[in-house]
């Protein structure tokens, strides 16, 4: 599909990423207004309330709202119609004069009310990196981690918008005579795709994966910050708990399921066979250029579509127990980690477990120091125009005493 021009010139620049093929959800204020849903394009955000407030847009009065839970909740058909009208009044003949905000003069919100958290561990790379520190090359990828998507239930509390600082963790280490109170010492990133759920499934009822893409409303870039010798500690037997709990920051522009469609693609080879409940009619993964830098460093590049298992896939598996899900439900893919030092998705892969420093802007590195900022940075390449996420960032704060 070629770049669809809009009558706003910034939404045509082959860079911006916020083109009309784009077109991502989000909330946002302007000057202590209260916080309200809008539409990214090119440098500007549509004001949807005001749009429906004018009754160019019908979304039941919920882009009033500070959250996108209620317009989500108004199901897959409102979505597409949604999105079609703003293509029309965006489009090189619609109406020049829509409510428009300068994205520079907006602030930007958690863009939804986060029903539940869940984390996924989709990479083979990374599991297999992961694996072989903690356990050794033997036990390094659990028996069952082929057959089906392995996840945590994570804090939606503390999943954060882009731009919040994340403040480095007190907790419980590994010491020589036993266990030390001690700030995190092995605090680390990981660079996630999230999906976010848009409806709702009964309790005792099981999703399969073409339903479960029918629930999936969009995606945001994701970092599940994690504290490794927290982690080291206290994850046998039940797996990770507060190493996982400081914090998760999201995007703040929810890219749509329908904007992703042109740039499908299969996953990684299987090693076996799935079960059929799991088994896909269509490719379930992106073609998506994404990466981390630290302090304005580029550390690493990758694709999505290196993963294992697809947000349906693990959306399906997730509800097979009968589990019910919720909008506003957000999954993440686990960290995305190609096969080479450079294309890893955390610095506990790249350092081997802090045995390999790497060099940030002249100096060697094995995990995050405090004042360090990441960014993680998301890209679909189409014809004359890509498909962007937004700003994914957080900085390190020192630990409370």
């Amino acid at each position: 599909m070629p770049l669809i021009r809009s009558w706003l010139d910034s939404a045509n620049r082959a860079d911006c990423p916020f083109p009309l093929n784009n077109l991502p959800f989000g909330v946002f204020s302007v000057a202590g207004d209260a916080p309200r849903c809008g539409a990214a394009i090119g440098d500007r955000i549509v004001d949807l309330a005001a749009c429906e407030a004018r009754g160019l847009l019908d979304a039941g009065g919920t882009f009033a709202q500070p959250q996108l839970n209620g317009f989500m909740a108004l199901g897959r058909a409102k979505w597409a119609e949604i999105r079609a009208r703003l293509t029309a009044l965006l489009a090189e003949d619609g109406d020049r004069d829509l409510p428009l905000v300068a994205m520079a003069d907006a602030r930007l919100h958690l863009p939804i009310r986060v029903a539940e958290y869940t984390d996924f561990y989709a990479s083979r790379n990374h599991a297999f990196n992961v694996g072989l520190l903690f356990r050794g090359p033997e036990n390094a990828l659990p028996p069952q981690w082929t057959h089906m998507p392995i996840g945590y239930n994570g804090r939606a509390s503390s999943v954060v918008v882009s731009g919040t600082p994340i403040r480095r963790p007190m907790g419980q280490l590994k010491g020589k005579d036993g266990p030390e109170w001690s700030p995190c010492k092995r605090l680390d990133l990981e660079l996630e795709l999230g999906a976010i759920v848009g409806a709702d499934s009964t309790m005792g009822d099981r999703v399969s994966v073409e339903e479960a893409e029918d629930m999936i409303f969009g995606y945001v870039l994701l970092n599940d910050w994690s504290a490794r010798d927290v982690q080291a500690w206290e994850y046998q037997p039940l797996g990770p708990f507060q190493s996982k709990a400081l914090g998760t920051t999201i995007s703040p522009w929810i890219v749509t399921q329908a904007a992703l469609e042109p740039f499908r693609s299969p996953g990684a080879e299987r090693v076996n066979p799935l079960l059929p409940y799991l088994q896909e009619s269509r490719p379930g993964l992106y073609d998506l250029a994404v990466g981390w830098s630290l302090n304005g460093q580029v550390m690493a590049r990758t694709n999505y579509n290196v993963m294992y298992y697809s947000s349906a896939q693990q959306l399906a598996h997730h509800s097979s127990s009968g589990c019910p899900m919720r909008v506003g439900d957000l999954l993440g893919s686990g960290t995305i980690s190609g096969p080479a030092p450079d294309q890893t998705g955390a610095l506990l892969e790249m350092t081997e477990g802090g045995k390999t420093p790497v060099t940030v802007n002249g100096e060697a590195r094995t995990f995050l120091c405090d004042g360090d900022e990441v960014m993680l940075f998301a890209q679909a390449q189409g014809d004359g125009y890509r498909i962007g996420f937004g700003p994914c960032t957080g900085r390190i704060l020192p630990a409370l005493p």
